[in-house]
């Protein structure tokens, strides 16, 4: 590229779109609460009683509300999987478990419970903290509804549920607790225990209050210094009051993802109060739709012509530091605006306003919540508001805007809106060309095209674009193991390996997809070590385990790759290759009942997995089920056409059953697909020969040998009909090739020609 031009471009990077804004001033640091209760014992009080104050800790004998004792199971027939919450010993626990082929328990896990998400005025979510130092999300949550009672947690009511493998992340963490005081670099799941706060605590509203703390005990400072050292919301506009409570309660929706993204130039945890909402994220929104959830107060608040036609905000409802009012004191509030009565034709029955106007409503994606509606309407919706409802789950679909997009530059608006539609999978282009338009400085956004292109079959594309976020930073992460990933399905090993070897420090995933490559180049040993590692850093990435067992298969330790691919499914029961794999381990030692077993989840689980179609079918024709073996078979080749292999078996088992029309129809097709497939040339030429057809069959039994000179059944085959054609000197090179063959069976059935 020409200097100028190389110019030109660096300019437009700076001057376009702007590179990394100026950090906030680090004139204070967080304070344990603690600090915050000796002055202000009162508030500090009250404040602990509120839900945001109760929002996250760890589980005592004294905050236990959930019943561990007799209402305490719970069968999930979407996943088949059964769950039992346990107290003992003054510990709480998860277990889950799933019936065997053989009736007994399987796949057992047994989760502590370590924290407690929730201060249970609706619900309550459990975590634990794995080794590594992640937080990971239980499957089973307790809802307060009805008097309370075990359900699936959000987004868990599905059969390909994430069970005990959900972490949580940087983003969830920033709203439903207060801020960690550091976290590890370059990973947006890992916490140091001892960094974890238990409950949203006074500075998520006021800011860091080390500068606040230092000015009251300071000798010197004045009362306007002191207020001056710390965020007093009530003192800022009506917007930046409004960003503090919109920072964990402006989600557009749950149900289409993403809602937000976080600027690409921030840090987590770095928002502070009293700086604008959108220098910190960006808001999507998505029009067309009109949902009720859980965290939708306000989204559904800001529709309100209440709130558009005043200077209403949050607190004018909500006291932060008292527990919430009760209708009368905010009907009182209404009264404000809203002095005259209603006319006498309209019948109050004793309601509340809330009760007509902001009524509580069953949440759409939280399904055992009832929340009340922030969205302020004259007429109360006609419909059962608390009627039960199915969980949905999300969809990625439709337009994508951005919300408040006034306050969001136009080169940042479409490059976030681009983000977005890649990450939904509904399109490239509005990414690339801002990305070509405004070259912006981060390499998130070069990622995020990479990836979609990858996600979409667009290989080569999605490379192209992974390079070049790694041109900007040649160690970022997500970048570096995605590539790999493209490398590696495009073939491209060397390049593969060498980019998921620079993962610093390598996590359990990279590791993982890092031995995959190993195993595809034959070096097993490197791949066991990157799979130990891997494991050792999490035992519970079913991946791992999977490859674990595929490369001691290769090995020949059949043994050990039974272990390791139970251990994943295990962990995963819904790993389709896994269940696959072990399904046809054991079907090759002759255990044909537990392999169907296995086989049988593998195709629930997946149902586009030919491969595990196809070996079930194997399995059910090797225990005489043939019917249920020509439907899997059927199955197969209706997924992957030009499967050959599928092709020949299927014909041989209408063959078998009588069906010859259809069976030399898949000889035929296997030989389109192959036409050196010396099996199907075989299978077409001995069927033809039963049907009397010996010019078509012989023909067949020549291709077949010409394919593999050592297809001894063939050469048998083909002897015969020479003999009976009076061909004696050919048919007996071909008897002789025949009688070579290691099937004692076959060899037996080789005429003793010379003695005739």
């Amino acid at each position: 590229m020409h200097w100028r031009r190389l110019a030109i471009l660096v300019f437009s990077v700076v001057e376009i779109h702007c590179s990394k804004p100026k950090p906030l001033p680090e004139t204070s640091a967080y304070v344990n609460p603690t600090v915050c209760a000796s002055c202000h014992p009162a508030i500090a009080k009250t404040y602990k009683l509120t839900g945001m104050g109760r929002s996250f800790f760890r589980p005592r004998p004294e905050s236990i509300i959930e019943d561990y004792q007799t209402r305490h199971t719970l069968y999930h027939r979407a996943s088949d999987r059964y769950y039992t919450m346990i107290a003992r010993d003054g510990r709480w626990f998860e277990r889950r478990h799933q019936t065997g082929f053989d009736g007994g328990e399987t796949n057992v896990v047994e989760a502590e419970i370590d924290y407690v998400i929730g201060s249970g005025d609706h619900a309550r979510t459990y975590l634990r903290r794995t080794g590594e130092g992640k937080l990971v999300e239980l499957p089973v949550t307790w809802y307060t509804e009805k008097g309370g009672y075990w359900a699936m947690s959000p987004g868990y009511s599905r059969p390909d549920h994430s069970d005990f493998r959900r972490a949580i992340s940087y983003e969830c963490m920033s709203c439903h607790n207060g801020y960690p005081s550091s976290v590890p670099a370059g990973s947006d799941t890992i916490f140091a225990a001892a960094d974890i706060p238990e409950g949203i605590d006074c500075q998520r509203c006021h800011g860091p209050g080390s500068a606040h703390v230092k000015a009251a005990t300071s000798q010197k400072a004045t009362p306007e210094s002191i207020r001056g050292a710390i965020v007093n919301p009530a003192r800022l506009s009506r917007e930046r009051q409004l960003d503090v409570c919109m920072l964990c309660h402006l989600q557009t929706t749950s149900l289409r993802l993403p809602d937000s993204i976080r600027r690409y130039n921030r840090l987590p945890f770095s928002y502070q109060p009293g700086e604008a909402l959108e220098d910190y994220m960006v808001h999507l929104d998505f029009p067309g739709t009109d949902t009720f959830e859980i965290d939708h107060a306000a989204y559904r608040l800001s529709k309100s012509k209440c709130f558009e036609r005043s200077q209403m905000t949050c607190t004018t409802c909500h006291d932060p530091h008292q527990v919430s009012r009760g209708p009368q004191a905010i009907e009182a509030i209404c009264r404000n605006c809203h002095s005259s009565a209603h006319p006498s034709s309209v019948s109050i029955g004793g309601k509340s306003c809330l009760d007509c106007h902001m009524p509580k409503r069953r949440t759409e994606d939280v399904v055992h919540a009832v929340m009340t509606d922030h969205y302020i309407q004259r007429r109360k919706p006609a419909s059962d508001l608390l009627a039960p409802r199915e969980e949905i789950h999300p969809k990625n679909e439709g337009p994508v805007t951005v919300y408040r997009a006034a306050e969001v530059s136009s080169a940042d608006a479409e490059l976030y809106r681009g983000v977005a539609e890649a990450q939904q999978r509904t399109g490239t282009a509005t990414l690339q060309s801002a990305i070509e338009r405004y070259h912006p400085v981060q390499p998130e956004f070069y990622f995020e095209l990479g990836r979609a292109f990858v996600k979409s079959g667009e290989v080569e594309k999605g490379i192209h674009w992974l390079d070049e976020a790694l041109r900007i930073r040649g160690d970022f992460a997500p970048a570096l193991k995605e590539l790999g990933a493209a490398l590696s399905d495009s073939g491209q090993l060397s390049r593969a390996a060498e980019a998921l070897e620079k993962v610093t420090p390598p996590d359990a995933d990279a590791l993982t997809d890092l031995a995959g490559v190993y195993i595809q180049q034959g070096r097993l040993d490197l791949a066991e070590q990157a799979l130990q590692r891997a494991i050792g850093v999490n035992p519970d990435l079913p991946a791992a385990h999977h490859l674990l067992g595929l490369e001691r298969l290769r090995k020949g330790d059949q043994r050990g790759a039974e272990s390791s691919f139970r251990e994943a499914i295990r962990v995963q029961p819904d790993l389709s290759s896994a269940q696959n794999n072990l399904g046809n381990l054991l079907a090759s030692t002759g255990d044909l009942r537990q392999a169907i077993s296995h086989l049988e989840k593998a195709t629930a689980g997946d149902p586009e997995n030919v491969d595990a179609h196809y070996n079930l079918g194997q399995a059910y024709a090797a225990s005489g089920a043939l019917a249920k073996a020509q439907n899997e078979l059927t199955i197969a080749v209706r997924l992957n056409p030009r499967f050959a292999k599928a092709h020949i078996d299927l014909g041989r088992l209408m063959a078998i059953q009588g069906q010859t029309g259809s069976a030399v129809e898949n000889y035929r097709r296997a030989i389109e697909i192959d036409s050196r497939s010396g099996e199907a040339h075989y299978y077409l030429g001995d069927l033809l020969a039963s049907q009397k057809k010996i010019g078509e069959a012989e023909q067949q039994f020549r291709l077949a040998i010409q394919a593999d000179p050592d297809y001894y059944a063939a050469h048998l085959a083909l002897g015969r009909i020479l003999a009976g054609k009076g061909n004696l000197r050919e048919a007996e090179t071909h008897f002789e090739k025949a009688s070579h063959s290691p099937d004692p069976e076959l060899r037996r059935a080789v005429p003793r020609f010379r003695d005739q």
